[in-house]
């Protein structure tokens, strides 16, 4: 069976300590396939809410997620906090991947690794813009 190959980007650029909800649990008690994913989707709003602070206005896009998916590697339970990291990877003119490391606070064990391929995205026009300079630069770190 293939797996999913995510490499670990040259840096991480952003952190971000989540607590693992009852929620996210599934009925054999440890993290659930989309309670993983709401983990991840916690961190990258945190993550795109601190770029666009960063940012004037006139230079924050729309984002359009095109590929998304997860490594698992240890089970994480109720209560655990785990550090979801996200870098930066393989840019085209059009996008990016992100790519998410998630490791538990308590001994530094890697839970998951995921990644997310984004594509810069006009909903008005419906249709894939250029990945602008000035967040190219924001997220190179």
């Amino acid at each position: 069976m293939s797996r999913i190959v995510i490499d670990e980007p040259e840096k991480y650029i952003f952190s971000t300590n989540i607590p693992v909800r009852v929620g996210d649990i599934n009925r054999t008690g440890h993290v659930s396939w989309n309670g993983m994913f709401s983990i991840l989707d916690e961190a990258y709003v945190q993550f795109w809410d601190k770029i666009n602070r960063s940012m004037p206005e006139d230079e924050r896009i729309s984002r359009i997620t095109v590929e998304a998916g997860i490594n698992y590697k240890k089970q994480a339970f109720h209560g655990q906090i785990l550090r979801v990291e996200i870098g930066v990877d393989s840019y085209s003119s059009k996008g990016f991947e992100l790519v998410f490391k998630v490791t538990e606070t308590a001994g530094g064990d890697e839970v998951a690794r995921a990644k997310q391929t984004i594509l810069c995205y006009d909903y008005e026009k419906q249709k894939v813009t250029q990945v602008p300079e000035g967040l190219r630069k924001r997220l190179d770190g």
